[in-house]
């Protein structure tokens, strides 16, 4: 005779027993799926992006200094994203102190890629980090009103035209990218820059870089970005 103590837990052991299979299945069908998704759904060209920077352009605006820039963006699984920046820095600077100007146009190139860091690497806002290697050869004028010789009262004009120069540096990227609308994104990015080599020319220190910002081992720096998918 079966006792019924014995049956509940026989019937208990069964229903655990089949409990933990259908957990393990429902796992392990989650695992096919994410792992589906990442090889067979996700090609590994995603499209790619074009981008240009207003804090740069608004920079020049109300300042002695700044650069029109825009970037294009390729996406790689919608894990990594290698860019390419180019833009032109323009420097019109006069000091009230010395009355010495310095003026300077050129273009700058930067190139490198972004890691997206969100967990959900397919949605479509993104937070990332990145690196740059960024470039610059460029030319500066200064000029200098003149001093007065105090015997022969003459002026003598200080004026120098086509220095020279380049730069290397490198960058590290923190940023975030959001959808708007459509194929619309709006983002932000902070960037630590860090010269690499230079060359400043017969005259020493220059002033402005190109695409870097005003002249030294470090600069903290930033975009504000306007991009559309394609």
């Amino acid at each position: 005779m079966i006792r019924p103590v014995q049956t509940l837990r026989s019937t208990s052991r069964f229903l655990i027993s089949v409990a933990a299979l259908l957990s393990t299945l429902s796992l392990y069908g989650q695992k096919r799926m994410a792992v589906a998704e990442d090889t067979v759904k996700v090609s590994l060209f995603r499209g790619f992006a074009v981008s240009v920077d207003l804090a740069g352009a608004i920079q020049k605006a109300v300042s002695d200094y700044g650069q029109y820039e825009a970037a294009l963006r390729i996406n790689l699984r919608d894990k990594y994203f290698p860019i390419v920046e180019a833009g032109i820095g323009k420097a019109d600077h006069d000091d009230a102190v010395s009355k010495i100007s310095y003026s300077s146009s050129a273009p700058y190139f930067r190139i490198g890629v972004d890691f997206n860091m969100m967990k959900q690497k397919h949605d479509v806002n993104r937070i990332y980090v990145g690196v740059r290697y960024g470039f610059s050869s460029f030319k500066y004028d200064v000029h200098h009103p003149g001093v007065k010789d105090p015997i022969w009262k003459d002026i003598s004009a200080y004026d120098v035209d086509d220095v020279s120069c380049n730069y290397h540096w490198a960058e590290l990227v923190a940023g975030v990218d959001a959808k708007i609308w459509g194929p619309f994104h709006l983002g932000w990015s902070a960037r630590y820059r860090r010269r690499i080599s230079y060359d400043n020319g017969p005259l020493g220190n220059v002033w402005y870089v190109p695409g870097y910002g005003k002249a030294g081992n470090t600069r903290m720096g930033g975009t504000f970005n306007v991009t559309i998918d394609i």
